[in-house]
């Protein structure tokens, strides 16, 4: 943390603040049901698996990866458009679009035949349970690990920037933390988390999309509550005032955690591969990601922007969500080894990409709605 974490936030808030009139123009230019039973047994080797992986995670995120001093000049600079590369090299686009395309109408056909949902959804089925403690879990974790390391939600956000109130900030996340993690109180903690989160909205404005995950996480926990493996169940504490409230507002709850999910991907990719992706360029000379991609690096940019944006597409309309937690989740381990930096805040994207694997599909998404037959899903 200390003057370099400060002086990503100082660049952040510039641009969140001051730049937010260009952030726009540049966009105008650019234009559930739980099963009923899980052994707690395989229940807490999830939750071992969630605290192990805290201390240790590591990601390619332009913002934690680069020097402050290079993400304030390429922040405040112009940044070549990668869309030129389309132009420029329109036989390499369109041939790995058509690969892409491929591969993603090979992986819808294989998961929606009989055969396929016949075998695997019984699986599957028994994942459901997990998919709402994962994601209570996770989001109690984060705000711990955010507490922790004096920071909201990700390092270039240090808490030292909010002065007086720091460390009001840093308690709060704390307590929210804990009672969620614990399933005590859960959606008054959540209110807490809720308030800190627009905190931040009024200090970071736009840039707060990029952690519009922890939005979806604690919309997530204010409608469900405590939930399965949680003090509260185990007390048998019930409220009859929030009964209503679950009822009416449950069918939702996995919905805006996969759509926010979705938006936090898409916008972080927007911000550093398209709007300012001179981040990316700098990234991609600087680890020499040329040696294993041989392509132009403002190319691999453009794949990478293109790649990323659909990732986000796909959770937000609900299409392949588990073939994309999958994919999503090869090259996040990658990004992990190759570059060895430890970010913590990326514990939030294991935990819900875990959690959007384990429930699946919901009504609201368009793979669940239109494909979905009787009991049987689309597998991936």
């Amino acid at each position: 943390m200390g003057e370099q974490d400060s002086s990503k936030a100082c660049v952040l808030r510039g641009v969140s603040q001051g730049d937010g009139q260009r952030v726009s123009a540049a966009r105008t230019r650019a234009d559930s049901d739980p099963g009923k039973y899980m052994p707690r047994k395989s229940f807490a080797l999830v939750v071992a698996a969630i605290i192990a992986l805290l201390p240790a995670i590591a990601s390619a995120h332009e913002v934690y990866v680069l020097d402050p001093a290079t993400i304030m000049r390429d922040i405040m600079n112009p940044s070549p458009n990668p869309l030129v590369m389309i132009v420029q090299q329109p036989d390499q686009f369109l041939l790995w679009a058509i690969i892409g395309v491929i591969v993603v109408s090979t992986v819808f056909a294989m998961s929606i035949t009989h055969i396929a949902e016949t075998i695997f959804d019984p699986l599957l089925a028994r994942l459901k349970p997990l998919a709402a403690p994962i994601a209570r879990l996770t989001l109690g974790a984060c705000l711990i690990a955010s507490a922790y390391h004096h920071a909201l939600f990700g390092p270039e956000l240090p808490l030292s920037q909010f002065g007086a109130l720091g460390p009001l900030l840093q308690i709060g996340l704390y307590l929210s933390g804990t009672f969620i993690l614990v399933g005590l109180w859960t959606r008054a903690a959540g209110l807490i988390a809720l308030c800190i989160f627009l905190a931040g909205v009024a200090s970071y404005n736009v840039y707060m999309l990029t952690y519009a995950n922890y939005l979806g996480e604690i919309c997530f926990v204010l409608v469900l509550g405590s939930g399965r493996f949680s003090i509260e169940r185990t007390l048998g504490i019930h409220s009859r005032r929030f009964q209503a409230l679950r009822r009416r507002f449950e069918p939702y709850a996995f919905p805006a955690l996969r759509i926010l999910f979705g938006i936090s991907i898409a916008f972080a990719s927007y911000f550093a591969k398209f709007l300012h992706s001179q981040l990316a360029l700098d990234v991609v000379t600087r680890y020499h990601l040329t040696n294993f991609f041989h392509f132009e690096p403002l190319f691999i940019v453009l794949g990478a922007f293109c790649v990323e944006l659909l990732i986000g597409l796909f959770f937000m309309f609900g299409i392949e969500i588990r073939h994309t937690v999958l994919f999503f989740l090869f090259w996040l381990f990658l990004s992990l080894l190759y570059f060895g930096e430890a970010v913590w805040p990326h514990l939030v994207l294991l935990g819900v990409l875990t959690a959007l694997f384990c429930h699946g599909y919901d009504r609201y998404s368009i793979e669940g709605r239109f494909f979905k037959k009787k009991h049987l899903e689309p597998v991936l």
